[in-house]
């Protein structure tokens, strides 16, 4: 917008603009009166460019209450904005300490001829650069910026502007009479008045403020009209904060006022489906529940991925959502790029958009709620729009007669579930959001501006391309507060419907407490249970939660559907029918590494499982159109969908992953304990096959090692008796000791991943050891590899096996999930110990020679050599793996200077067996003060013994003793004679520097 638009739009008569422009030689219709014309020309009539800006802002109030729909008000604003960014130049321009007068700016012909020569086309002539401002708009303030940002935003544009003019005064005869020092004052000056400028900039903000409410909006800080930790209710007051924006607008008419009505009713609605409620309970209304969340908002740029956890860390967390989006609707930002609004499942984002088209007020705003899974998929955005318009209020209309009948308010779409395209149609809608800033565009070409707000699961935000400037807002997790207010109202509404739900009770599932639609869930089970507790009145523990959680749900939905009285035990069984049914959904979720799984891919997986059966029978084996159903009614389950092509594509995900991760542990224990025999075999010479069938096709695609999932794994086994915990992790020795040699799959069409056998084994293998080891608490290699001669070269050899069968992610959950101890046994053999690790990581135990190269602890014999120090560098580089090329970068220096000294070994009597590598590093880089002498000189003293087995001829023997030499020096008050003796026998001949 150029300044000459912004004063027509302010209400400055087009004769007085005409006249200014005149004056200004031509300057606002980008027309120029001959070389640096334009420049003189503002810069002799800066008082008339301040007194028509001046008024026209001074009219700002009055011009607002003419504006007849709410996009002409933007464009209202977004004049005054452009009039004050260049009024503050020009009254800094006024006020600046120039050591010559404007007056005598005059140019002769030979200065106008030289000023045009020095021009070029790329901008740089300072005509080029001023002329920038006014028809250049400044960086406007957003909801999005930090209200501290916005000088450092203007500040670049008025630096542009004092250096062309600092140009344009080179170019006179007038500076050419200055010093060099007053060529510097008048630089200094210069760069101060762009500093004034944004100075002037905000004080004539602040008058804005007091003409029109959005300008308070776009800037005001939290602290500012806002207590922390505050928590309000259903986006109260923005109805109220906007209706001050929209007085003078006419109602909606016609199809119009019936969307407005049919978004008001959704308030009264309950915040989930009725019949989700016990018998005698009370889901509240949708304008009681909800509870505005806490947000961070930010620009992602070209850098930054909003699906990256570490990019959102950076953002500050806000806690304005009303003030935030009252800013946001009615900015002009918003009306080029929509706002995405992210969040996880359970976070509450269509709820939101609910809210959000409830309360925008009717005179200013057209709320259009767009559930895109129940749209063609494949339709164009209008064609959308009009679908989800006729599902609401029945009226068959088109998008333009809609705006018409909106008298004057601007449309805002609130396109609900954009990751539910993604993830049903693939890469088909990754521009979706480009082709909605298409959209806007072309809307407000055809006078019509359109607002937009887009939701979608955080995790997929980085498969879409985002337009320029597009703004995301992350909803955060629920604060102890907001729980806590979330309690008291639910209590409220069920008072006369028993104990109330407590704080107490649910701060220990926290995790799930802190989605809103999970804490319902755990609400809804307190009030069918009458409990969140177990039976000693403790917290249940979180897999005891998990198990009522989803057993209680599914005896409800299996109730329901079930004709007539039921037998208990018939019941218990469909029961464990549709927790099978969901493990099997949790399995091809895990088995894919990604948290969703399309209704196609699921299919797949239950036919490969389960087979094509059309029975009813009850058990395991299940029709495959019933798991469907089944799926469809938990509703902790996130069913996603799209139309495309006249069919429902869909996608299921848990709310929380944590749901998943407990399933796939609960029947991974099933199906390993399954392996147990019922009854010793009565031939017992025989050994009979084990049935890991089921267990190989599902434990063969991804490691069991997630923290949470080894957590499950611990607190179920923990229930089972000892003694069956022991026959298990017996049991399951022997199926790792045999799964190698199995050259069949009885499920070759269950294909969640490509992976090569090799690795499948490998997995498999890891899974099954994972297992011993939660059983046992501790395991070692010998009890896993009974058979091996050396169990500790075949626990290395499965180790390698395991790590090539997984990536860098997997490879490092599972490693850091043991605790490897090495040990010597009864006999003096070595022995390894594996133990699940607890609490924070930990340094590993050191490395003890003796141990890996057989000798007896503490053996103290002579000191030995290896001649393979150089494969260990080349072995490493061959293998290429991160951890491993991160510790050969660090260690090269080592390597190409100490080579031998690696695999030169040294025992010490009683103690653990280093290398001369090892001692001279620990000698070089240690902190020596931290050992007593005795512990000092002993180090020296095996240095110099592993020293003395170095060849002579070595190269680098010289610069090794030269750094001995050197830690000496700065230790030697603390060494005895005999250190310095040693290093003299072992070093050929006499050294002075020790005398």
């Amino acid at each position: 917008m150029s300044f000459a638009d912004a004063l027509e739009l302010l209400g400055i008569d087009s004769a007085r603009i005409a006249a200014l422009d005149r004056a200004l030689g031509g300057a606002l219709n980008m027309a120029t009166g001959g070389a640096s014309g334009t420049v003189l020309g503002m810069v002799s009539g800066r008082g008339r460019i301040v007194g028509a800006g001046r008024d026209a802002v001074r009219g700002l109030g009055e011009r607002l209450g003419r504006a007849a729909a709410r996009a002409e008000r933007t464009d209202v604003l977004r004049a005054a904005h452009t009039v004050i960014v260049v009024v503050a130049w020009f009254e800094a321009l006024e006020e600046a300490q120039l050591p010559f007068s404007f007056d005598d700016l005059e140019l002769t012909r030979d200065e106008q001829v030289r000023i045009a020569q020095r021009a070029s086309g790329d901008g740089s002539h300072p005509d080029s650069r001023w002329q920038s401002l006014l028809t250049v708009e400044a960086p406007i303030p957003t909801p999005d910026i930090p209200p501290e940002d916005v000088p450092g935003l203007l500040l670049p544009h008025y630096l542009v502007l004092a250096d062309a003019f600092e140009q344009f005064l080179h170019g006179l005869a007038l500076t050419e009479r200055h010093s060099m020092r007053q060529h510097a004052e008048i630089r200094m000056s210069l760069l101060d008045m762009a500093g004034a400028a944004v100075a002037r900039y905000e004080e004539l903000y602040a008058q804005l403020i007091q003409q029109a409410p959005e300008f308070q909006f776009w800037t005001t800080r939290i602290e500012h009209w806002s207590t922390r930790n505050q928590v309000r209710l259903a986006l109260s007051g923005i109805d109220t904060l906007l209706a001050r924006t929209a007085q003078t607008l006419a109602p909606p008419v016609d199809v119009a006022a019936a969307l407005a009505r049919a978004h008001l009713a959704d308030l009264g609605h309950p915040v989930l489906d009725a019949t989700s409620a016990p018998e005698g309970f009370e889901v509240p209304p949708l304008e009681d529940m909800y509870l505005d969340p806490d947000f961070r908002v930010a620009v992602p740029g070209r850098q930054g991925n909003p699906a990256d956890e570490h990019w959102w860390e950076q953002v500050d967390v806000r806690q304005d959502l009303t003030r935030y989006l009252a800013g946001a609707l009615t900015s002009p930002a918003l009306t080029e790029a929509p706002l995405l609004v992210l969040g996880h499942p359970g976070a509450g984002k269509s709820v939101l958009t609910r809210v959000l088209a409830a309360r925008l007020p009717a005179a200013g705003f057209l709320p259009v709620r767009v559930p895109l899974r129940d749209v063609r998929a494949e339709d164009e955005l209008q064609d959308q729009i009009e679908q989800a318009i006729r599902s609401v209020t029945g009226e068959r209309t088109t998008w333009p007669e809609l705006v018409r009948a909106a008298g004057g308010a601007t449309p805002v779409l609130l396109l609900d579930g954009f990751d539910e395209l993604l993830q049903t149609t693939g890469v088909h809608h990754t521009d979706f959001l480009v082709r909605v800033a298409r959209f806007q565009q072309r809307e407000a070409e055809q006078g019509r501006s359109v607002l937009a707000l887009v939701t979608s699961r955080a995790t997929v935000a980085d498969r879409a391309r985002h337009p320029e400037g597009m703004a995301a807002l992350r909803l955060e997790p629920f604060r102890p507060e907001q729980i806590q207010r979330w309690l008291a109202i639910w209590n409220e509404a069920n008072a006369s419907s028993g104990q109330p739900l407590t704080w107490e009770a649910v701060d220990r599932h926290r995790e799930l407490a802190e989605q809103p639609l999970l804490l319902t869930m755990l609400a809804l089970h307190d009030a069918t249970e009458g409990r969140l507790r177990g039976e000693t009145g403790e917290p249940l523990a979180v897999t005891e939660l998990y198990e009522e959680l989803l057993s209680t749900f599914a005896r409800r939905e299996v109730t329901k559907t079930s004709p007539g009285a039921v037998p208990d035990h018939v019941l218990d069984e469909r029961v464990e029918q549709e927790l099978q049914r969901l493990s099997l959904v949790a399995f091809a979720l895990f088995n894919r590494s990604r948290q969703w799984v399309s209704a196609d891919e699921l299919d797949a997986d239950l036919v490969a499982l389960l087979g094509k059966q059309v029975s009813q029978d009850i058990g395991f084996r299940t029709p495959l159109d019933a798991a469907e159903v089944a799926l469809g009614r938990f509703f902790f389950v996130q069913r996603a969908q799209s139309l495309r092509d006249g069919r429902v594509l869909a996608t299921y995900e848990f709310l929380h992953a944590t749901f998943g991760e407990y399933l796939t542990v609960r029947l991974t224990l099933r199906l390993l304990t399954d392996l147990l025999p019922a009854r010793p075999s009565a031939f017992s010479l025989a050994e009979g096959r084990i049935d890991d069938d089921l267990a190989y096709t599902l434990l063969s695609y991804a490691p069991l090692s997630s923290r949470q999932m080894t957590h499950f794994a611990v607190e179920l086994t923990q229930r089972m008796p000892a003694a069956e915990r022991d026959r298990l992790a017996s049991r399951l020795v022997e199926v790792l000791r045999v799964h190698g040699a199995r050259t069949t799959d009885q499920y070759p069409a269950y294909r969640p991943a490509a992976l090569r056998t090799a690795a499948r084994h490998g997995l498999y293998g890891a899974n099954l050891v994972l297992m011993i080891v939660v059983l046992r608490g501790r395991t070692s290699a010998a009890e896993l590899f009974p058979e091996a001669a050396d169990p500790v070269h075949v626990w290395h050899r499965h180790c390698m096996l395991w790590r090539s069968s997984m990536d860098e992610e997997q490879w490092t959950d599972f490693a850091l999930t043991f605790t490897p101890r090495q040990a010597w046994g009864e006999g003096g053999g070595r022995t390894l110990t594996i133990t699940l690790r607890a609490g924070t990581l930990r340094a590993p135990q050191p490395v003890d020679a003796n141990w890996l190269f057989g000798y007896p602890q503490g053996h103290g014999g002579e000191v030995w050599q290896r001649s393979y120090w150089d494969e260990l560098w080349h072995k490493a580089a061959v293998t290429g793996s991160t951890a491993d090329s991160i510790l050969r970068l660090a260690l090269e220096p080592v390597i190409g200077n100490l080579g031998p000294a690696l695999t030169t070994f040294v025992p010490v009597d009683g103690e653990r067996a280093s290398s001369l590598a090892h001692d001279l590093l620990e000698l070089l880089l240690h902190d020596t003060t931290e050992l007593t002498d005795d512990e000092l000189i002993a180090l020296y003293e095996r240095t110099v013994r592993g020293l003395g087995l170095m060849p002579h001829g070595w190269h680098n023997f010289g610069r090794v003793v030269q750094a001995l030499l050197t830690v000496h020096e700065r230790d030697k008050d603390r060494l005895g004679d005999s250190v310095r003796d040693m290093l003299r026998s072992q070093t050929l001949g006499p050294l002075d520097r020790l005398s």
